[in-house]
């Protein structure tokens, strides 16, 4: 799948989304926190910039599930990741991060484009995911890519369980959601 961006410097860029190989899996913490830096912006947040990332051997299981995508741009180097897992009957987003610097040009949209095609063709019903509510790029953007958010009835116990540890982990009460896309 190939989309066209724009790059830093606003001439247009071709980033492809692929399934990402054990050579890529190391570069994806090092995107996860360019990523992460835009929490900077939002003072309850600026500790996401130095959090912790998804764990190599996360990316590795779901590297071997086929649920472990990457935008790539000039010479295969990877520019954004999303990773996932099949519970039941959907996908769940686990982290999906974009460097710092190709932000807001489509690598997002790109990455769960794949990740739609790719959960369709195997019979999930579904894409779920957590998110912070009120940050413009988080909940807001799902929306906008067709997630409705999940009120707490409507919460899973595995989905419930993720918010919950979510607040351990130091996200205020409250700013983090579930979503839902249906396929």
């Amino acid at each position: 799948m190939c989309s066209s961006i724009a790059s830093p410097n606003e001439n247009p860029a071709r980033v492809s989304v692929r399934l990402a190989r054990y050579e890529d899996v190391v570069l994806l913490p090092e995107i996860e926190r360019s990523a992460a830096q835009s929490f900077r912006t939002i003072p309850s947040l600026a500790w996401i910039a130095e959090g912790a990332c998804l764990p190599i051997d996360t990316h590795l299981e779901s590297l071997e599930a086929r649920t472990c995508w990457v935008a790539v741009a000039e010479q295969e180097r990877p520019v954004g990741f999303l990773t996932a897992e099949r519970v039941q009957d959907r996908l769940h987003i686990l982290e999906i991060s974009v460097e710092a610097q190709v932000q807001g040009r489509g690598v997002g949209k790109a990455l769960l484009a794949a990740a739609f095609q790719a959960a369709q063709q195997t019979g999930l019903k579904r894409v779920t995911l957590t998110t912070c509510r009120d940050v413009p790029w988080n909940a807001p953007f799902y929306h906008k890519m067709g997630f409705d958010y999940l009120e707490e009835a409507a919460l899973g116990s595995d989905l419930r369980a993720i918010l919950e540890e979510e607040e351990t982990c130091g996200f205020p009460p409250g700013t983090r959601c579930a979503m839902q896309r249906g396929l």
